[in-house]
């Protein structure tokens, strides 16, 4: 991770090595033409990767060890998100509106900004709008649009979720909204649903098993 990182954050000065290192090539070695094109296009793809790829190839282990304040620096990091080829620009855009949500400050309209312009980078991968329009009803939600949340949440069911534990998360969200407007027919129906979703996760798993109880007293 170490010797990666290091690549990742040094590509232009590595690149201008590996240029200078191909410009002695051909004045110092015979027939180096093979090796010097060689070093001049691993040059060329460094500096293209720095711009259009940028550290995001390491947030995930930040992710996955739990470090959001890393994860945090490296896309702040990033001076010219705009520049990153498409679909990696939608996972920034989508990483910073995520790793926002867990500032109880966070400002909504500049999360929902960025999923939209995720949206717009994703180039219709269905999976990734997906989340982002969870992530549209959750900020929806936090706004007290609830009507818009409730529209995003569904929109988010119909492109696709990653799993069964978030899939059924968003179930009982419109459960509970379709209970709020004393829809008792739809709020089984999204119940059912989540449960046939059939989640792991401990924490969903227990939240159905406590809403059942509130369903099984509802009329009709």
């Amino acid at each position: 991770m170490n010797w990666r990182r290091l690549i990742v954050f040094n590509r232009i000065p590595i690149a201008i090595g590996i240029i200078i290192l191909g410009i002695i090539f051909t004045f110092t070695v015979k027939h180096a033409a093979w090796w010097t094109w060689i070093l001049f296009v691993t040059s060329i793809l460094m500096v293209v990767a720095h711009y259009m790829i940028g550290p995001m190839s390491l947030i995930q282990k930040h992710m996955e060890d739990g470090d959001v304040e890393g994860a945090q620096a490296l896309l702040n990091s990033i001076k010219k998100p705009d520049w990153l080829y498409k679909p990696i620009r939608s996972g920034y855009y989508m990483m910073q509106s995520q790793l926002g949500s867990l500032d109880e400050n966070q400002d909504l309209d500049k999360a929902e900004a960025d999923i939209r312009k995720g949206l717009a980078a994703s180039q219709g991968q269905k999976d990734v709008e997906g989340g982002a329009y969870m992530q549209l009803g959750t900020i929806a939600m936090r706004k007290g649009n609830k009507k818009e949340a409730f529209q995003y949440f569904k929109k988010s069911l119909e492109l696709g979720l990653p799993n069964a534990d978030t899939e059924a998360g968003v179930y009982l969200q419109l459960a509970n909204m379709s209970a709020e407007k004393r829809d008792f027919r739809s709020t089984k129906h999204y119940f059912n649903k989540a449960v046939a979703a059939k989640p792991t996760d401990k924490t969903v798993k227990d939240q159905i098993a406590e809403y059942k109880k509130y369903v099984s007293r509802m009329p009709g």
